[in-house]
């Protein structure tokens, strides 16, 4: 245990300081500062090790959060990533992205602040970055088994990395030029600077994984050539289809999905000349859909040097403290402000967009009206209507499921009532007895943790298939792997 009395005498949660907005508009950096040493083992030391550690249950990749909080608070940072690193191949990944579902489930928690889980994570695994502790895990022999990954986001990436330690030869094919799949060019710079991507794929690299960048499987291979080179497929495509709003004035230049804006802006970053780019900068900006990559957009359009920004959330505002419908340790329902939310920008709860409108073929404004739920079915508030000037809206509603023309049809997989691939228990595609399918692409749209542990349990099935037995762990239980 970190400190018996640990939770007692450091009863305030505390996390690093973010940089003055003022300033980090001006650069796509990380957003955060650093945290001294002990402060993170005081923090550390809040983990009461409790004798039923729900935070386990709280996160998909079953992390030994007791065990590394208690190395940490120890000094004992090796010991301590080898713990973190049993269960998670990229917490650098997840330290930074994640929602942190464990926190939600924290006893501490029940009547105090949760421990700062995510920030013990992300510390110590850029310690021991910085310390060299992260080398390659060579295989101790090789199968001489072929397996093909297609997608190579945190899904696709967890297959790869475990299955090349497991001795089989992995390739990993992505359509897009540089490997990352969303962590790449969907994530913006200044949540994860991608030189965390880049030197992982660096130790991936040096463990034998195989990289092949601008492959379209299904068209530059094809599905012949895919089951006659390769001995197992791992499907982790992503959901990549965002979901539309069909409503009148939708074919009115201005109009993007959130995919099409982030790509872009995050290619700028990487130096890349990007023609006719669609940028935020002096423009009025509104952005439909609350979530996580509203908020991306958000801070994206900022830093581009938008006029004013319009959030719109279609859902009513979460209370303030943990709603009633949500009571530990399930995830909470709750109002959060992200970095990008207390950087500029007005966020508009309860309201519907009813049409776009537009001069000369371009978007110049919307009409909207206030919602209120009943019965599950959102219900217009009469004589709430508006209108709002804009010159740029991004849709940012979610995604529907992966693309299926190039590869999944052409496979013959079979689709499940949300459009994604359908799978056994297994994590095998229903009627394909070597393709599995991880991540998104059968989950629907996730959380990284959910990728990263559907990946290492996609990896294991593989290796039990290619086998006949596997030592690799599997963090989803079977009865798991239909559920969202």
């Amino acid at each position: 245990m970190a400190d018996p009395r640990g939770f007692l005498k450091h009863t305030e949660r505390e996390l690093p300081d973010r940089r003055p907005v003022d300033l980090r508009l001006l650069d796509w950096k990380e957003v955060y500062t650093d945290f001294g040493k002990d402060h993170l083992q005081t923090q550390a030391s809040r983990c009461m090790d409790c004798g039923i550690p729900f935070c386990h249950n709280g996160c998909p990749l079953g992390n030994l959060i007791p065990e590394w909080n208690d190395l940490v608070y120890k000094d004992r940072w090796d010991d301590g990533i080898e713990r973190l690193h049993a269960t998670n191949n990229f917490p650098e990944f997840t330290g930074r992205l994640c929602p942190a579902p464990c926190e939600a489930s924290c006893v501490l928690g029940i009547n105090q602040p949760p421990v700062t889980i995510k920030q013990v994570e992300v510390e110590l695994i850029d310690n021991a970055w910085d310390s060299g502790l992260v080398t390659p895990v060579l295989p101790t022999e090789h199968t001489g088994k072929n397996i093909a990954v297609v997608g190579s986001g945190p899904a696709g990436l967890a297959a790869a990395q475990q299955l090349t330690r497991a001795g089989h030869t992995v390739y990993v094919y992505e359509r897009a030029d540089r490997i990352g799949g969303l962590l790449r060019y969907g994530i913006p710079e200044f949540k994860m600077e991608k030189r965390h991507i880049d030197r992982r794929l660096e130790q991936m690299k040096a463990e034998g994984t195989v990289f092949r960048t601008g492959v379209n499987v299904g068209v530059d291979i094809t599905v012949a050539q895919l089951r006659e080179d390769f001995d197992a497929v791992i499907l982790a495509m992503g959901s990549t289809i965002g979901r539309d709003l069909p409503i009148e004035g939708r074919e009115l230049d201005g109009i993007h999905q959130a995919m099409e804006f982030l790509p872009q802006a995050n290619r700028v970053q990487l130096g890349d000349t990007v023609d006719g780019q669609i940028t935020a900068k002096g423009k009025k900006v509104v952005i439909i859909g609350g979530g996580d990559t509203g908020a991306d957009c958000l801070g994206t359009s900022l830093r581009q040097g938008a006029e004013i920004v319009h959030q719109f959330e279609i859902m009513p505002r979460p209370p303030q403290e943990r709603a009633e419908s949500t009571p530990w340790p399930t995830y909470p329902l709750m109002y959060r402000v992200s970095s990008a939310h207390e950087e500029g920008g007005e966020r508009v709860f309860s309201v519907n967009t009813e049409m776009f409108v537009g001069e000369n073929g371009k978007v110049t404004g919307l009409k909207a009206h206030e919602v209120v739920m009943r019965d599950g079915r959102f219900e217009k508030v009469e004589g709430s209507d508006f209108e709002l000037e804009c010159d740029l809206v991004l849709l940012a509603m979610g995604f529907v499921g992966p693309e299926r023309a190039d590869l999944l049809d052409k496979l013959g997989v079979e689709y499940d009532q949300r459009g994604n691939i359908k799978r056994d228990d297994e994590f095998r595609a229903v009627g394909q007895e070597n393709v599995f399918v991880a991540g998104d692409a059968g989950r629907g749209q996730s959380l990284i943790v959910w990728a990263i542990a559907e990946g290492r349990s996609a990896a294991a099935a593989a290796d039990q298939y290619l086998a006949g037995r596997t030592d690799l762990p599997a963090p989803i239980y079977p009865t798991q792997v239909a559920q969202r």
